[in-house]
């Protein structure tokens, strides 16, 4: 029975990894100013910087606005995989073993 769970799991991890690369998050500052995008494997896919919104001589603002909307899209990333995550592993749950899938979440 786990044989079978466990043997499969490189394709599962896989076909998680091919998912999460489809799942687009976006995340902007300071009313768009600057937009961070990254796919739900964590990867930034792009940046958007609206140069009339921010002043490009103040280096120190720019690199923290980069640095907040960065870490705002990773975060909503990781939180997704995790949502993922927790489908995968009930789904390969076999019938009948109760309140065991009850241990991924809901």
């Amino acid at each position: 029975m786990f044989g079978d769970l466990l043997g499969n799991m490189e394709e599962k991890q896989q076909a998680m990894k091919e998912k999460l690369n489809t799942i687009i998050l976006t995340e902007s500052v300071e009313g768009g100013a600057i937009e961070v995008t990254a796919n739900a494997n964590r990867e930034i896919t792009n940046i958007s910087i609206k140069k009339e919104a921010i002043d490009l001589e103040d280096m120190e603002q720019l690199e923290d606005l980069l640095m907040a909307a960065i870490n705002r899209v990773l975060k909503t990333a990781g939180e997704q995989e995790a949502i993922e995550s927790q489908k995968m592993m009930k789904d390969m749950m076999p019938p009948g073993l109760g309140g065991l899938g009850d241990l991924f979440g809901s």
